[in-house]
């Protein structure tokens, strides 16, 4: 069942989305090619979101062991912390969850890290739009399907490969709600109908090449079949009478 938020919930879920885009931004900015692992990137994250009184939405999630995903070059989604530098060329996706009070927001963004590839660096851009494209059809009175056709639209026009293994997903007290499956790819028109008081996570996962993904021994990384590069972004939205709201912003 759908839970549909009121505005003080809303609020609620803005604080933390508020904790998210801090702590992406903090561990971007915290990257030293060559010498930052994801590692260290997950223990600040873990650290920050604490001394903001919350917590990790994904720690433990499912048996998931980290703070954060943080996802490089032809790894879709779920990287899970290792020792690896992360290197100048390097796009980086760094997904962050936090639970303030009971309540969750969830958050991705890629960044490019140093001087990447003109081709790395187009498909950040065309990502980057495939959400926005997303978030401009979370309307009252449109569908899931509106979002999914919109963000499908764009990345096979421009060539790239929507995962169809993924999608984003409803949030509020928990970090996974109704409705479960918030698709990057279907037909407009088609799905749960959008009303005030629900709230949603977008999040585009495009690839340069095929949709295709593939599971890594550990069951939680994913990597693009193919070995190309994947880019993935993602906003917590909240929709209300006055258009889509994005709550993960600072």
């Amino acid at each position: 069942m759908i839970h549909y938020k009121s505005k003080a919930e809303i609020e609620m879920m803005r604080k933390s989305g508020k904790i998210v885009a801090g702590t992406i931004r903090r561990c971007h900015e915290a990257i030293v090619p060559g010498k930052t692992t994801t590692r260290i990137l997950d223990e600040l994250a873990g650290r920050l979101i604490a001394e903001a009184g919350a917590v990790p939405s994904f720690l433990n999630y499912r048996g998931y062991t980290a703070n954060t995903c943080i996802s490089v070059n032809d790894v879709v989604i779920h990287g899970m912390p290792n020792d690896v530098p992360i290197e100048d060329g390097d796009i980086v996706d760094i997904d962050i969850g936090a639970c303030l009070d009971g309540w969750h927001a969830d958050s991705a963004v890629t960044y490019a890290v140093g001087t990447v590839s003109a081709n790395a660096q187009r498909l950040l851009n065309i990502t980057r739009e495939c959400l926005y494209q997303g978030i401009a059809q979370a309307k009252i009175g449109n569908r899931i399907g509106d979002i999914a056709s919109a963000v499908q639209r764009y990345a096979e026009k421009n060539g790239y490969g929507v995962v169809r293994d993924l999608v984003g997903h409803g949030i509020g007290r928990k970090l996974h709600e109704e409705p479960v499956n918030v698709p990057n790819f279907g037909k407009a028109g088609k799905g749960e109908v959008l009303k005030e008081g629900m709230t949603i996570c977008i999040e585009p996962m495009i690839n340069e090449g095929t949709f295709k993904i593939v599971t890594l021994p550990d069951g939680w990384t994913m990597k693009t079949a193919d070995g190309k590069l994947s880019a993935h972004f993602e906003h917590t939205i909240a929709i209300t009478k006055d258009g889509p709201d994005i709550l993960t912003v600072e």
